[in-house]
């Protein structure tokens, strides 16, 4: 009797050469969501809401609550905003993480769109937590305030200025 053929083995499929795996890329988001939801906790305990302390001439540490988006967009929409960011955040991070496998090869695209992830579900789970989202970081200059914001906001902006430097890149090394 002939022993039974071996059925082949299925590798997972591997990133181009140096590229970095895509757990690399959601455990990196996760840092950021751990970094933001801490912060946001620290901030609960220590303030009341709209209570505020300087630092700096130019920086407070403060207590507000966002209902809306960036610059509190829709913030007085009624309350069907809380779910709308929370499916949009949720659908983006869909997407996201598909084009992560996508284009594993792109570090600093992969980058860029990774703090985008950990920012945008950082500010979903306040979102399903709270109802709002918290922000903390409150900078002023010459008596007016910029909206205040949090670790998750400066990762998505983070995101989306690495994102605006790897197309000016791409456009260059094309011409």
């Amino acid at each position: 009797m002939k022993p039974a053929k071996a059925s082949p083995v299925k590798l997972a499929k591997r990133p181009a050469t140096g590229a970095p795996s895509l757990w690399l890329w959601l455990g990196l988001a996760l840092l950021v969501i751990v970094l933001d939801q801490f912060s946001k906790t620290l901030i609960l305990g220590w303030f009341q809401y709209g209570e505020g302390r300087v630092v700096t001439g130019f920086f407070n540490l403060v207590r507000a609550h966002n209902t809306g988006a960036a610059f509190s967009f829709l913030a007085n929409a009624g309350g069907w905003q809380r779910w709308f960011f929370t499916g949009l955040g949720l659908v983006a991070s869909v997407f996201i993480v598909w084009m992560l496998k996508k284009h594993p090869g792109q570090k600093l695209f992969c980058f860029a769109i990774t703090m985008i992830l950990g920012g945008a579900l950082g500010n979903v789970i306040d979102r399903l937590l709270h109802g709002y989202v918290v922000d903390m970081l409150d900078f002023h200059f010459g008596g007016r305030h910029f909206p205040a914001f949090n670790l998750a906001d400066s990762a998505i902006t983070l995101g989306a200025i690495c994102l605006i430097v790897d197309e000016i890149r791409r456009v260059r090394e094309g011409k």
